[in-house]
C-alpha cells in the first residue's frame, strides 16, 4: 500500500502556479496565510492614528442630564473703547546734498593737489595749491615802494631839518654878498663909461652880472622861507594818497595769494580729483569734486493732520528699503503743497548714514495716529459672513429657566468692521459692551443652538 501522505507532501513541495499571471509560486499555503496577517497587522498600525486624529478633530460634545448633546465653547467678554491707534507709511525722498565742483578763481600752473579721493575734510582745509613766484616778487616791489613813499611822507609830515635852514640862509647870505660886490663893480664901470673909459658893452656885462645874482637871491629867499614855513597841506595829503594806493596794490596780491590755495567751502567727502599736478588749469575750471558730509536730511510730505503732530526733536526710524535709520523731526515746512495738499516734513538722519544713502533715494517713514471713535474688539477668530456683505459674532444667551446654568443659546449679532488689524478687528454694530461672545470655532454653530461654555 501506499503512504497516504506522500501525495499531500508532493503537492505542498511541488510548484504552483499564479492562475493571473500563468507563472509557478514557489510559496506553500502557510506562507501565504503569514504574510496575509502581516499586512492585516500594517494596516492597523497606519489606520488607526488616523483614526485618532479624526476623532480628535471632532468638536468637543458633552450630554446634559436627559441625553442631549451640548456643544462646548471657548467664550470671551468684550469691552468698549473709545479710541484706536493706527500705523501709516509715509514716502519722500532724501533730500540733494550740496556737492561742488571746485576750482580757482585765477589761472595759473597747478603744483599741488593735498588731498585724495575719499579724504575726509573741514571747511576752509586746503586742498591744492598754484604757482606763486611770480606774486611774491610783485609783493616784494610793492613793499620796497611803499617803504619809500611812507619815508617821504614822514620828511612832509616832521618839516625841514634845522641843518637845511641853516644852509639855505647861509645860500642867501652868499648871493647878497655877490650882489653887493657886483653892484659897486657896476658902480665903477659906470664912472670909467662916463669918462670914456670903457665901451658900452663891458658896462653892460655888469649890468647884466647883477640881474641874474638879483634872480638867484630870489630863489634863495624863497626856498628858506618855504623852510621856515614848513610844508604845505597838499604836499602831504599827496604823499599819503600814494602810500595809500600803494598799500591797496599790496593787498590786491595778497587776495591774488590767498585765492592760489582752493580751500573747501564746507565739511565733506572728496569724490573726485579732476586735474593733477603740472597742469595749466584757467580759472573757473574744476580740480576737486567736494560732497557734504554733514547728516543727511529727509524730506517726506505728510497731511497736515499729521504733519501738525511732530515738534522739532521728536525721535523717528527713517526706512530706505531694507535698512532703517535713526532720525530726528528738524523742521515742519509751513507751506502746504497745493497740488497734494500736503506739508512738507524735514528729518535729520544720524551722520554716520551719508557713506550709505544717495541723493534722490526713496525714504519712509512710519507714525502712529491715534483716531478717536468708539468700538469693541473682537477676535477674528470670532466673526463668521453674514449677509449682505457683513459680518456677524455669536453671543450667549441664557436657555430655559430649567435648562440648567451651564446652558446656553447663540444667538447672531450683527457687526460693521471699523479697522482691523493683525488678529483682531474693530467693530460697532448690535453687539454691546459685556456681552459675552463665542471667541473660536463659529463654523460649526448656528443660530439658536445650544452650547456649554468651557470652564
Amino acid at each position: 500500500m501506499s503512504n497516504p501522505t506522500a501525495p499531500s507532501e508532493t503537492m505542498e513541495s511541488a510548484p504552483q502556479t499564479d492562475l493571473a499571471s500563468g507563472s509557478k509560486s514557489w510559496l506553500n499555503p502557510r506562507s501565504r496565510w503569514l504574510i496575509g496577517l502581516g499586512a492585516v497587522g500594517l494596516l492597523l498600525a497606519v489606520g488607526v492614528p488616523i483614526l485618532q486624529t479624526r476623532l480628535a478633530a471632532q468638536p468637543v460634545v458633552t450630554a446634559d442630564a436627559s441625553g442631549n448633546s451640548l456643544l462646548v465653547v471657548e467664550t470671551l467678554t468684550v469691552t468698549v473703547v473709545d479710541s484706536y491707534s493706527v500705523s501709516r507709511a509715509y514716502t519722500g525722498e532724501i533730500a540733494a546734498l550740496r556737492s561742488s565742483d571746485l576750482g580757482f578763481t585765477r589761472g595759473g600752473e597747478l603744483v599741488q593737489v593735498l588731498v585724495s579721493e575719499g579724504d575726509l575734510v573741514s571747511a576752509g582745509q586746503p586742498l591744492a595749491q598754484l604757482d606763486t613766484q611770480n606774486l611774491l616778487t610783485q609783493r616784494r616791489q610793492l613793499e620796497a615802494q611803499l617803504a619809500e613813499a611812507q619815508a617821504r611822507l614822514l620828511e612832509l609830515e616832521r618839516g625841514a631839518r634845522q641843518e637845511d635852514i641853516a644852509a639855505a640862509q647861509a645860500k642867501v647870505r652868499d648871493i647878497e654878498s655877490q650882489l653887493q660886490l657886483q653892484q659897486q663893480q657896476r658902480s665903477r664901470r659906470e664912472y670909467l663909461y662916463a669918462e670914456g673909459a670903457i665901451s658900452r658893452e663891458q658896462l653892460d656885462e655888469f649890468a647884466f652880472g647883477a640881474e641874474t645874482l638879483e634872480a638867484r637871491l630870489d630863489r634863495a629867499k624863497s626856498n628858506l622861507d618855504e623852510l621856515l614855513n614848513g610844508t604845505r597841506p597838499e604836499q602831504v595829503a599827496a604823499q599819503q594818497a600814494v602810500v595809500q594806493q600803494l598799500e591797496a596794490s599790496i593787498v590786491d596780491v595778497d587776495i591774488n595769494l590767498n585765492k592760489s590755495t582752493l580751500k573747501a567751502p564746507f565739511d565733506g567727502i572728496v569724490s573726485a580729483q579732476e586735474a593733477d599736478e603740472g597742469v595749466v588749469v584757467g580759472a573757473g575750471q574744476s580740480v576737486v569734486r567736494l560732497v557734504e558730509s554733514k547728516a543727511p536730511e529727509a524730506r517726506i510730505g505728510m497731511p497736515d493732520s499729521a504733519a501738525s503732530t511732530l515738534k522739532p526733536g521728536l525721535p523717528v526710524t527713517v526706512s530706505l528699503g531694507s535698512e532703517q535709520y535713526a532720525a530726528t523731526v528738524k523742521s515742519v515746512l509751513p507751506e502746504v503743497d497745493s497740488d497734494t495738499r500736503t506739508q512738507m516734513v524735514v528729518f535729520q538722519l544720524e551722520p554716520g548714514a551719508i557713506a550709505r544713502l544717495s541723493p534722490g533715494e526713496t525714504a519712509r517713514v512710519e507714525l502712529s495716529e491715534t483716531i478717536s471713535t468708539s468700538g469693541l474688539w473682537v477676535p477674528t477668530q470670532a466673526l463668521t459672513q453674514d449677509i449682505r456683505g457683513l459680518w456677524s459674532a455669536y453671543t450667549l444667551v441664557p436657555g430655559e429657566a430649567d435648562a440648567g446654568e451651564d446652558r446656553f443659546i447663540v444667538e447672531a449679532q450683527s457687526l460693521e468692521i471699523l479697522h482691523q488689524e493683525s488678529d483682531r478687528v474693530l467693530e460697532r454694530g448690535t453687539l454691546q459692551a459685556g456681552d459675552r461672545i463665542v471667541a473660536d470655532g463659529v463654523h460649526r454653530l448656528v443660530p439658536g443652538q445650544q452650547v456649554r461654555p468651557l470652564d
